[in-house]
């Protein structure tokens, strides 16, 4: 039964949300202890992790071991333009289908967002104009000489140019993560704004001193940059009105965030140098554990401070969203299986769904390579996913180019990784082994970063 809430929720952006519940659910609830009420144990009963994407929301809730408790989903109303209040809903939304069982154990609670996505706002969390989305392209006067990418403080800029003299009095810059973090948590922006590094790389941070860098630093806006801190440090706790209205603990505990891309490696499992993930989504987007750190913006590689190590990361257009101009989904299963991996095609295709790559080689002239169509759909889809193969081991290649450890194994998370045909020509191609990630949802990586904090990565920093 859900516990009576003290105020009525925002009317929902649906007629409800379907909840998944994990099988798990069945599993006995943790509860509250003597031993528990005199001392709070080292880590959290149950944590609970929220991912904030391109098109909607999950939620995912873990226990002590790391199992999965209860999930839910919901869509934004619209995905684009999408604003604050599209966020708040979703965030409403989803904190209100927890079971109350589950919100007596909460006790601790992060979420990750998409990367470069951002906003100026006052300290009333009122947006002072447009929220920019990370695929939205903004132009500002920025100097080159920064080793990351600066493709969310353009964004900033750009915004901040148009902001008249009222506006700008007292706004805040704001990442999409940051602003979900400011509603929930007591005091919300009264005492200023925090980030987490990760959210703020593409806003001019520099990772190896885990502070804003000179680009940033250098812009007329620069005070009124959040502060940033690790994720998986404290943010103290959820504010006790907005507990008492979603029947969630007062002393729930909010923990410093991540981005989308890098909560999802956080739930695949890898942890040592050398191991990869490639998220084979609307874009082919790749991680790799190192122990150095590799930046090349000329190549579309940057890396995020990841323990004692780096991600070194790149991401190219190329992917599903190319694939789903052609086919459907129903249509890529039924073509694909009619493939044989071991086989190679005789097309040479780049499958871009637009004109413009960013990695691993940066050319935003470059077009689409979707000719010659054989036809049989079979074989052009083969030649297509045989053409995402040799751009993702181009990618590896480009990494190790730097400087990056020799890819040992790949992990798959997204759509793309189900197929078995994707799987084997992609092996192939990269000449490693490839098997899916442990878990395939940033939630569940989210939820991980708020059970065990900074210790979620496995070298910690000195």
């Amino acid at each position: 039964m859900r516990p009576r809430l003290h105020a009525p929720l925002p009317a929902p952006l649906h007629p409800r949300i379907h909840p998944r519940i994990h099988p798990r659910i069945h599993q006995p609830i943790p509860s509250p202890s003597p031993v528990v009420a005199a001392r709070r144990p080292a880590l959290a009963r149950v944590a609970a992790g929220l991912d904030f994407g391109t098109s909607g929301a999950r939620l995912c809730l873990i226990d002590r071991r790391e199992r999965c408790l209860f999930e839910a989903a919901t869509d934004y109303a619209r995905a684009r333009p999408q604003g604050c209040a599209d966020w708040e809903r979703a965030l409403f939304d989803l904190l209100g289908s927890i079971p109350g069982e589950l919100r007596g154990v909460l006790d601790t609670l992060s979420l990750c967002a998409t990367s470069g996505s951002v906003l100026w706002a006052g300290r009333d969390l009122r947006p002072r104009g447009p929220v920019l989305m990370y695929y939205e392209t903004r132009q500002a006067d920025l100097p080159g000489d920064h080793s990351g990418p600066l493709d969310g403080l353009a964004r900033l800029a750009w915004a901040w140019e148009r902001l008249d003299e009222p506006a700008r009095r007292g706004a805040l810059a704001l990442h999409q993560a940051d602003w979900l973090f400011a509603r929930l948590r007591r005091g919300g922006l009264m005492r200023g704004a925090l980030t987490d590094w990760h959210n703020a790389l593409k806003s001019g941070a520099d990772p190896a001193l885990c502070a804003w860098g000179a680009v940033a630093s250098r812009q007329a806006f620069a005070s009124r940059l959040p502060r940033i801190v690790a994720p998986g440090s404290g943010l103290g706790r959820v504010d006790p009105a907005l507990a008492d209205r979603l029947g969630l603990r007062r002393d729930l505990r909010l923990v410093a965030g991540t981005t989308d891309a890098n909560a999802a490696f956080l739930a695949s499992g890898a942890e040592q140098p050398g191991q990869a993930l490639t998220s084979l989504g609307s874009t082919l987007a790749l991680k790799l554990l190192s122990r150095r750190r590799i930046d090349a913006p000329r190549y579309g590689v940057y890396s995020h401070r990841f323990g004692a190590l780096w991600l070194v990361s790149g991401a190219s257009q190329a992917g599903g969203a190319a694939l789903r101009k052609l086919f459907d989904d129903a249509r890529l299963r039924d073509l694909s299986a009619d493939i044989d991996p071991e086989q190679d095609s005789p097309l040479d295709l780049y499958p871009l769904p637009g004109v413009g790559e960013r990695f691993p080689l940066s050319d935003p002239a470059m077009a689409p390579r979707l000719e010659p169509r054989p036809a049989d759909d079979a074989r052009y889809l083969h030649g297509l996913l045989q053409g995402l193969a040799r751009i993702e081991a181009a990618g590896y290649a480009r990494f190790a180019q730097l400087g990056a450890p020799e890819v040992r194994e790949v992990l798959s998370c997204g759509g793309g990784a189900s197929n078995p045909s994707w799987t084997r020509l992609r092996e192939r191609a990269l000449g490693r082994p490839v098997r899916r990630a442990r878990q395939n949802e940033a939630a569940f990586g989210a939820a991980r970063l708020a059970l065990l904090g900074t210790r979620v990565f496995s070298h910690s920093p000195p």
